[in-house]
């Protein structure tokens, strides 16, 4: 809608603009969304479901062998991916289970029984643990049931670190490159 004022100017009204334009172009979240803000990455593993207990092989009660991680694809942009499994209930703050970062941006998931090397066959890094080395550790509380945290993070970057690195540096080197995350959540008892 346009109205003519006293000096003969054509003045258009907001509401012809919205009009226009349509009111379905004004999304915030949508453009968080393209920049990786509010981007969640799905996190599922084939030996257990979230919140479901984590089966005793991948277990210092058992074969203490890696679970198999799979993750959908990071956003446009993601140059690599970095997983931190720990538990938060560890009677002495959390404790570090497993790292591995600048996995590959073509990679998706980790195999069952990852072996505790500097670095993998698709190029991926391990760091150091709680219990001071490199690769998997797993559950091993010493009472009650612990969570154990699988997080997986799209990164814009490789993360310039040498093997080894502990959770600490990896987060620090994270820090302004996350485009997209997720979580699986497992639980452990020794009952």
């Amino acid at each position: 809608m346009a109205i003519i004022d006293s000096s003969g100017r054509v003045v258009i009204l907001l509401l012809s603009a919205f009009v226009l334009f349509g009111c379905e172009e004004w999304k915030p979240a949508e453009v968080t969304k393209e920049k990786g803000k509010e981007m969640e990455i799905e996190v599922t593993s084939p030996a257990f479901g979230e919140g479901e207990m984590i089966p005793a092989e991948y277990t210092a009660d058992g074969r203490n062998i890696s679970p198999p991680i799979e993750w959908t694809a990071g956003p446009e942009g993601t140059k690599s991916f970095a997983l931190i499994n720990d538990d938060p209930d560890a009677p002495m703050g959390t404790w570090v289970h497993w790292v591995v970062y600048n996995i590959p941006a073509d990679v998706t998931s980790l195999e069952e029984n990852v072996l505790p090397e500097e670095t993998l066959a698709n190029g991926a890094m391990q760091g150091t643990t709680d219990f001071g080395r490199i690769g998997y550790g797993g559950p091993a509380p010493p009472s009650g049931t612990h969570r154990y945290f699988f997080k997986v993070y799209a990164l814009d970057t490789m993360l310039d670190l040498p093997t080894g690195a502990t959770k600490s540096q990896v987060e620090s080197a994270m820090d302004g490159h996350i485009l997209a995350e997720g979580q699986l959540v497992g639980k452990y008892s020794r009952r």
